[in-house]
């Protein structure tokens, strides 16, 4: 694998040169970037998936949706539709993507909205009536053709940016110096036994600007599996060998979490965002029981039997400063509503 970085490494310096350019013809407006009289928040990450964006999406959807008119907007990644397209939570995940399906599934009443340009699509979603106070651009960190007024940039316990490369030596997308657009910083997955020690090591490393807070994250696991009409408990599978699907980015953790519960498993493990195709849908029909992520189980809940196909739900919880990180983004909000 080193000698392989080595050999890319020329072509990582020429596509982060081009990047570069690229993001300072934005900051010195040579290419115009759209700007918001209203509450516009970015979540994303400087490398290539595996960030947890999905569960801080959610994550702000709950602390926000009680007193405000929340919507999402994502670009739909590998869906077969084009332009804007206002979900029902009735669609596939073909025609929408699988995160923004959960978002609606999850949440039946924010809207949630796909399009590739992010422009049109807040401008789409601000003509609704009522119109959302608040939008929530979900891997949106590198489009800046819009700006928003505040950025979350998520940054994976195991693999730092700081420590990254750019693609295709390392799995950067933008050079590091891009996080200094962002709000705040959040190391995600973290272990939650990781000690305030290590976590002043990480923001050392991170070398944060003055106008920058870091807060640290894990993903909190539920004790039940569901599949939106039944749910057992974990703790049942540990009577039953059962096949663990998985098209995420980093299914390690998730991997260890059950081997931690002593669960015995199969793991079949596709590609982020995997569509299945008809023969893979047919191997695991013939599965006995399936267990699967909740991004998964969008792509799979029409094509699997309800009977034998379940999720296990996550959220995002804080280490320490929980409290600090929500009043800091309630701050902002009512500060430009």
């Amino acid at each position: 694998m080193q000698k392989l970085r080595k050999i890319l490494f020329p072509f990582s310096l020429l596509y982060g040169g081009i990047v570069w350019l690229r993001n300072k013809f934005f900051d010195w407006e040579w290419i115009s970037s759209k700007a918001y009289e209203f509450p516009v928040i970015c979540v994303g990450n400087l490398s290539v998936g595996g960030t947890g964006k999905s569960p801080m999406i959610e994550y702000l959807i709950r602390l926000l949706k009680e007193d405000y008119r929340i919507a999402t907007l994502s670009r739909g990644y590998k869906r077969k539709t084009k332009g804007f397209y206002l979900l029902k939570g009735e669609e596939e995940a073909i025609q929408t993507g699988d995160e923004p399906l959960q978002f609606k599934n999850k949440f039946p009443n924010i809207e949630v909205a796909v399009d590739e340009n992010r422009q049109n699509g807040i401008f789409q979603l601000r003509k609704l009536q009522p119109k959302p106070e608040i939008i929530l651009l979900d891997d949106a960190f590198q489009h800046r053709k819009v700006k928003p007024g505040f950025s979350i940039l998520l940054t994976a316990y195991d693999s730092i940016y700081a420590k990254d490369l750019m693609l295709p030596a390392g799995n950067l997308r933008e050079p590091k110096v891009g996080a200094k657009r962002a709000n705040i910083i959040v190391v995600t997955k973290c272990p939650e036994s990781l000690t305030v020690e290590k976590q002043q090591s990480i923001k050392t490393k991170l070398k944060l600007k003055t106008h920058q807070n870091i807060y640290f994250s894990f993903i909190n696991y539920a004790e039940e599996i569901t599949n939106e009409k039944n749910k057992l408990k974990l703790e049942d599978l540990q009577q039953k060998e059962f096949t663990l699907v998985t098209g995420i980015a980093k299914p390690k953790p998730l991997v260890e979490f059950l081997k931690k519960k002593e669960l015995n498993f199969i793991h079949h493990n596709f590609p982020d965002h995997h569509n299945f195709s008809e023969k893979e849908i047919i191997a695991l029909q013939k599965e006995d029981f399936i267990l699967t992520t909740e991004k998964d189980f969008m792509r799979l809940k029409n094509v699997i039997s309800s009977e034998k196909l379940y999720y296990l739900p996550i959220k995002q919880d804080f280490l320490n400063h929980k409290t600090r990180f929500d009043k800091e983004v309630l701050q902002w909000v009512n500060s430009n509503l």
